[in-house]
């Protein structure tokens, strides 16, 4: 799919996302930079901690601005390798139409989407032993298949939904906001990029980790110190000391930092492996060729 690189987004920002069960989440950061080489900062949660719901909010007031955001989540499940996001189910097979599907599934609080796994359509998603063998489970979207074919690694599947590792609850999550958001603002690469206004794209924070030199399985970055060593590698100055170092925050700092970095970026607007099938069912991830 051709494409060239906008060159108009003067603010960039990045969400480590979460889909744990509650209202309220430390799990969730929000980091956002401008144009130049300051350093990402993190936008303070309204009452100490972000809601999905607040994020969502958050999102929709800065509608107009030329801000590039990222979340990190899967956009969909895998279809193209399987023929169905949910085999054996009648569900949608385009990605807008899925998200509304499992928004109408889910009663949970704050965008959550616990129950849909747990209950609606527990058959298909791994969360133990009893369920058989995990590699039964580990399907790939195409991007996902491409990532790790490159040498990138190989990413979680949003049908494995046990261990610290799992991204299938905060993925669920993220289509319920993604069915919100998407009424009124682009998804790329399911809508092109807009001439005006914010845009949405999928990341994977371990795409900025590896851009900024951190190795495999060593990505997380728990101080001051080499939060700046891997901002430098992105053309950032040093941070502002945060109260807290944990994984959310320096992940959505390095993001938001490795999408300004990386936006002017041609080739990674028009991925080798993206057709227009894939685009409308599975998504990419932005920073995936």
């Amino acid at each position: 799919m051709a494409a060239n690189a906008p060159d108009r987004f003067t603010r960039f920002a990045a969400v480590d996302w979460s889909g744990a069960k509650g209202a309220r989440h430390r799990g969730i950061a929000l980091a956002i930079c401008e144009t130049g080489q300051a350093a990402p900062a993190l936008v303070e949660p309204p009452g100490g901690a972000w809601s999905r719901a607040a994020i969502a909010e958050w999102v929709e007031d800065h509608a107009r601005e030329p801000l590039l955001i990222g979340f990190d989540f899967s956009f969909a499940p895998p279809l193209i390798a399987r023929g169905s996001y949910l085999p054996g189910e009648a569900v949608p097979s385009e990605a807008r139409a899925f998200w509304t599907y499992v928004e109408n599934c889910c009663d949970d609080a704050d965008l959550g989407a616990a129950s849909f796994l747990e209950r609606r359509h527990r058959r298909h998603f791994y969360f133990g032993a009893a369920d058989g063998r995990k590699a039964d489970y580990m399907h790939l979207r195409a991007c996902e298949a491409r990532y790790n074919a490159t040498g990138g690694g190989k990413p979680s599947t949003v049908y494995d939904a046990i261990g610290a590792a799992q991204v299938a609850k905060a993925s669920f999550a993220g289509m319920r906001l993604l069915d919100r958001l998407g009424r009124t603002l682009p998804v790329w690469p399911f809508d092109p990029v807009p001439a005006r206004g914010a845009l949405i794209v999928e990341i994977y924070t371990a795409v900025a980790a590896r851009a900024a030199g951190l190795r495999k399985g060593l990505s997380k970055l728990r101080d001051g110190a080499a939060l700046d060593s891997a901002l430098a590698r992105l053309g950032s100055a040093p941070h502002r000391p945060l109260a807290r170092y944990d994984d959310h925050a320096t992940d959505a700092i390095l993001a938001a930092a490795w999408l300004r970095a990386n936006a002017a970026r041609r080739e990674l607007w028009a991925p080798r492996c993206l057709s227009l099938d894939i685009a409308q069912s599975e998504g990419w991830t932005f920073g995936v060729v």
